[in-house]
């Protein structure tokens, strides 16, 4: 049987609670990669694109810290901004925004 301490209900949670960051000054410049190369482009199957309204945004980072990719970054202003070449369109991003400053529109190649 496994115990509350071997599930996100114990001990592993509270220790996941130690690595997340408090504050905006914490996160780094870029998520975490995987040392892709700019060759790797993955966007390029996209059908939907996110599209960022500032001034709907308030700079919360949700959407950075959810995607999936290296595909958002945050811009030298505090805003972020979306790399289409790695952008694989899958929306996490608008879904989670709670201001809703992210919409997908369809993508005309």
């Amino acid at each position: 049987m496994i115990g509350l301490e071997d599930t996100l209900f114990g001990e592993k949670k509270a220790e996941a609670r130690k690595l997340a960051f408090t504050s905006v000054e914490q996160y780094p410049e870029a998520p975490i990669s995987l040392g892709t190369t700019l060759s790797n482009f993955t966007g390029d199957w996209r059908t939907f694109m996110p599209v960022i309204n500032e001034e709907k945004c308030v700079k919360c980072y949700i959407c950075w810290k959810f995607c999936p990719e290296p595909a958002i970054y945050i811009k030298p202003d505090g805003y972020v901004a979306i790399d289409y070449d790695y952008c694989k369109g899958c929306g996490i991003c608008a879904n989670e925004c709670p201001t809703n400053a992210i919409t997908m529109e369809k993508e005309e190649k």
